[in-house]
């Protein structure tokens, strides 16, 4: 596509996969942020997940080969009765979140932020926005609960899962909201955003 550069701060193959295949050509890289070694209680999931955001859109736009791209940045989280659930540390955490989610529902938000740096005026530096999913899940035999964890596909994912990778086994989960929340970009609220920022859009792309 034409237009402005768009640059992803994120190490997510997924929210690069997401834009591509919502039309749009990032320029991936990493912000050096770790979730891991941020703390930041007292603050609500939705404000966190904004707040860290804007922390890795920040950090991608203070980087001198940025200039002139508009920066774009999430994260996500995984709530389950009002307590934030994160990436597992191991097999076990990895066992236990899934059984926790297993047969219930829970809460996805997903931050965004993105920084124009093309300095134009009249056009706002900064967007930042929250979007929430609501997401089921519904009995997943032990067995098959056993073989994911021991196969690792948990490992770096917030929650111990990845949405289209669970769907496409089998498993029986809904979404009420944007799928590509719980994938990491909420791809219906932030594609109309990028074009009108961008300037220009792949031939042939629906509208969101």
């Amino acid at each position: 596509m034409n237009g402005a550069r768009l640059v992803l701060a994120s190490r997510s193959p997924r929210r690069a996969l997401l834009l591509r295949e919502a039309g749009f050509e990032p320029v991936v890289l990493d912000p050096g942020v770790d979730d891991g070694d941020l703390a930041c209680a007292g603050v609500s999931p939705a404000g966190l997940a904004m707040a860290l955001a804007h922390f890795k859109a920040a950090a991608g736009a203070l980087r001198a080969d940025t200039e002139g791209a508009v920066v774009l940045a999430a994260d996500t989280f995984v709530v389950k009765a009002g307590a934030v659930i994160g990436k597992p540390a191991d097999a076990d955490d990895a066992d236990r979140i899934i059984r926790l989610l297993c047969g219930g529902c829970h809460e996805v938000i997903t931050g965004v932020c993105l920084i124009d740096r093309r300095g134009r005026r009249g056009r706002p530096a900064r967007t930042l926005f929250v979007d929430r999913a609501r997401v089921t899940v519904g009995d997943v035999p032990a067995e098959a609960r056993a073989a994911y964890v021991a196969g690792g596909g948990w490992r770096g994912k917030a929650g111990a899962y990845n949405l289209a990778e669970r769907l496409a086994e089998g498993w029986p989960i809904r979404v009420a909201g944007d799928p590509a929340t719980v994938m990491g970009l909420p791809m219906r609220r932030l594609t109309p955003i990028l074009r009108s920022l961008l300037g220009a859009r792949r031939s042939g792309t629906p509208s969101a």
